[in-house]
């Protein structure tokens, strides 16, 4: 009696018609595995982004209160200049008595996506 296509032969062969079907599930899993991967890494090096602009963001805001208290004529130079060495772009500075409000914007890379920023607010001034 001849045997239908993916039936199995009495000891325990498989006919021709599945052979290498194992290799096409081994890929696909591999495929979606890989994917999962990189949208991690996607997902991660927008965390990092947004968490690299918060601290340019906090560390702007204190620079520029520190020089509002030592009384030198350009906060917002300063904060700028600190937000630079962190990559990122000084793109708001108010100073309004002792307190000083900045906003940051540092540029993604890689995987998070060229051409999108992380924009932060930071505020500082005396406790």
């Amino acid at each position: 009696m001849p045997k239908l296509a993916g039936e199995s032969h009495a000891n325990g062969a498989k006919s021709a018609g599945e052979r290498g079907s194992g290799t096409i599930w081994a890929i696909a899993v591999i495929a979606v595995v890989a994917a999962f991967a990189v949208l991690a890494a996607a997902i991660g090096a927008a965390v990092v982004t947004r968490h690299r602009a918060g601290a340019a963001a906090d560390f702007s805001a204190l620079a520029a209160a520190d020089a509002v208290s030592r009384a030198e004529s350009d906060p917002c130079g300063t904060a700028a200049r600190v937000a630079e060495r962190y990559g990122a772009v000084l793109t708001t500075c108010s100073v309004n008595g002792m307190v000083v409000d900045v906003v940051v914007q540092l540029s993604a890379g890689g995987l998070a996506g060229p051409g999108r920023t992380a924009t932060v607010r930071a505020r500082a001034g005396p406790a």
